[in-house]
């Protein structure tokens, strides 16, 4: 059985990997309620009718950006950080995988030309949004 794969550090939520492969029946949240991301993986039999719908306004306040990359073609590693900039493990993501980065540091190698489509948060703040750091990972851990 196709397993989703929850990175944690100190039982703090790093990032969700959703392989290419899994197929839940109908719709399973991945997420917990109050994440700033919600994200579901679905599957429907042809017919099958999702009501129309919007979305009302609600404010939210937001702490850490989250994303959610979505390996379109190709392979790229992805290197976890804690928070505190720590190299913990790199996963291997490739063609139709999906990962969301909840919290801590992240960073990536491409292994085959890649075709990738990232959705996170806005607005986008520029220099401020981000900090960047010195890779620090002297021995990469490939986790399946």
């Amino acid at each position: 059985m196709i397993e989703i794969k929850r990175i944690t550090n100190n039982g703090e939520l790093l990032a969700i990997i959703i392989p290419a492969n899994y197929q839940p029946d109908g719709i399973e949240f991945i997420t917990e309620p109050k994440n700033t991301i919600q994200l579901a993986a679905m599957r429907h039999k042809s017919g099958h009718l999702i009501k129309p719908h919007v979305h009302n306004i609600v404010k939210r306040t937001v702490f850490y950006t989250q994303e959610v990359l979505i390996v379109r073609r190709g392979r790229v590693r992805v290197d976890l950080y804690t928070p505190d900039k720590e190299y913990l493990e790199s996963h291997i993501l490739s063609t139709g995988d999906v990962i969301l980065l909840a919290k801590g540091g992240h960073g990536f190698k491409i292994l085959e030309d890649l075709d990738m489509v990232e959705v996170k948060q806005g607005p986008f703040i520029g220099d401020h949004d981000k900090t960047r750091f010195e890779n620090n990972n002297s021995a990469i851990k490939i986790r399946d």
